[in-house]
């Protein structure tokens, strides 16, 4: 795997960086991003691929369930760095359907050390769907719950965003905005959870 990375690399030279010069060559000068895109690092939601974006167009995080810790010191640069130094005005947290991180969340008795600690980021959401489901006598099928959860994980990663300080300065004063997406891998379509 490693050398078809690394093929892949010689192909994209040959094929795009060099017939693309100019635009890489701005491009090497200075990033312009419009939007932070906080997702899941799974490998098959490819950001620039699902949205038709160019390289330079947006700044992004990934990391399992796409998740806003405010005790993650990696995610908090990010942020200020895109808020402070970027001025990016808008933020997506987006989700996806068939997400391993909220299935892992959902069954939370493995030997991992890691993951279950990383994934209490995203308890509050399994809750929420589960008293959903009882308060309003719901009788959703596994996967119909899992989206349920992937969708309310969207909701509360937004509420995560908002306890940063400097983000709510930021909305306050119309500087930014957030969004919440779910990204559907097998329509290929991006839903609105929370519009911006």
């Amino acid at each position: 795997m490693i050398t078809t990375l690394l093929e892949g690399n010689e192909r994209f030279v040959r094929e795009t960086f060099e017939t693309q010069k100019a635009f890489f060559a701005d491009l090497a000068k200075k990033q312009r991003p419009t939007v932070l895109w906080i997702g899941c690092s799974d490998s098959r939601v490819a950001v620039n691929t699902i949205t038709g974006t160019q390289p330079g167009e947006i700044f992004t995080h990934r990391n399992v369930a796409n998740i806003v810790a405010t005790n993650d010191w990696n995610l908090s640069a990010v942020l200020e760095f895109s808020l402070n130094h970027l001025h990016i005005p808008d933020i997506v947290i987006c989700g996806h359907y068939g997400c391993g991180g909220i299935e892992a969340l959902d069954n939370m008795g493995s030997d991992d050390k890691y993951i279950p600690v990383w994934l209490i980021n995203a308890a509050r959401a399994r809750t929420r769907v589960d008293e959903l489901i009882l308060t309003q006598a719901l009788s959703p099928s596994r996967e119909e719950r899992l989206q349920m959860m992937v969708e309310e994980n969207v909701r509360l990663q937004i509420e995560h965003l908002r306890e940063y300080p400097f983000v709510r300065e930021a909305i306050a004063e119309g500087r930014l905005k957030l969004h919440g997406w779910v990204y559907d891998m097998e329509s290929g379509h991006i839903r609105v959870i929370c519009p911006g």
